[in-house]
């Protein structure tokens, strides 16, 4: 059995390791432990948009982190999206440490074209491997996609930071029945942030996740559109922060939505 899975997945791999091409597993030793989450921290762009959350990344965009992201993203390499989901998950443990309540993980969406040109809608296989880490690991979690694109949008890549905020301003919306879905097991009066709706004690924990955070263009319009339903605080995580020299890793931030102390 072992040995007919690793002739399947050579199929939709590529030759050797997706990271650094060496051996003949699909994802080597290194390359994994890359993936694992351990150095998962706070990561802020150079030039963050208003609005923007504390994000959180679980490494820094680049060599083998980058071979896996992108053949799981372009090229269907469908497997990784285990160890990506490994990393996801601790960024979004650190997003939300502290939180006793469900965490529920809302994708960023991708646009209809380029999920039919890829075949598959990485962030949300990337998340469901998340919630599914962490529900093994004992942490309620769950995938609530109810973030969707309102109007036509052009291709992110080769757009500046600017570019992107002016690309993606207002593209957003939590689609129709999307609050009742983030906020299912608490009372509608508790839906702005009350006792028991989201960032309440023992409430759910909103936390926006992305495959790559670049500009934070992408997090921020997610967030304004989450609290434009009504619902708040929200955190953000991220499998890979990109470009790593464009980040101020593991440094405080101003969080719009973090609870203030008493």
């Amino acid at each position: 059995m072992r040995g007919g899975w690793r002739e399947l997945a050579g199929l939709v791999l590529p030759v050797g390791c997706a990271g650094c091409g060496a051996g003949r597993e699909p994802l080597c030793g290194v390359c994994r432990a890359a993936l694992s989450g351990a150095g998962a921290a706070c990561v802020r762009p150079a030039a963050a948009p208003a609005g923007l959350p504390a994000v959180y990344a679980a490494a820094a965009y680049g060599g083998a982190v980058r071979g896996v992201v992108l053949a799981h993203k372009e090229r269907g390499a469908l497997p990784l999206a285990g160890a990506l989901g490994t990393a996801l998950a601790a960024a979004v443990r650190a997003a939300a440490a502290g939180c006793a309540g469900e965490l529920v993980l809302v994708p960023v969406p991708s646009a209809r074209r380029r999920v039919r040109a890829r075949g598959h809608d990485p962030g949300r296989r990337i998340a469901l491997a998340a919630s599914a880490r962490l529900r093994r690991a004992g942490v309620p979690a769950r995938v609530a996609s109810v973030l969707r694109l309102n109007r036509a949008v052009a291709d992110q890549a080769g757009l500046g930071a600017r570019e992107r905020r002016a690309n993606l301003a207002g593209a957003l919306e939590v689609s129709r029945g999307g609050v009742e879905l983030l906020v299912t097991g608490a009372s509608a009066a508790a839906v702005a942030g009350g006792p028991g709706g989201p960032g309440g004690p023992g409430g759910p924990r909103i936390v926006l996740v992305d495959d790559v955070v670049t500009t934070g263009a992408s997090l921020a319009e997610a967030a304004r559109a989450v609290r434009a339903a009504g619902l708040a605080p929200v955190a953000a995580a991220a499998v890979v922060a990109a470009p790593a020299d464009s980040f101020r890793w593991g440094d405080p931030v101003h969080n719009p939505d973090r609870p203030k102390n008493p």
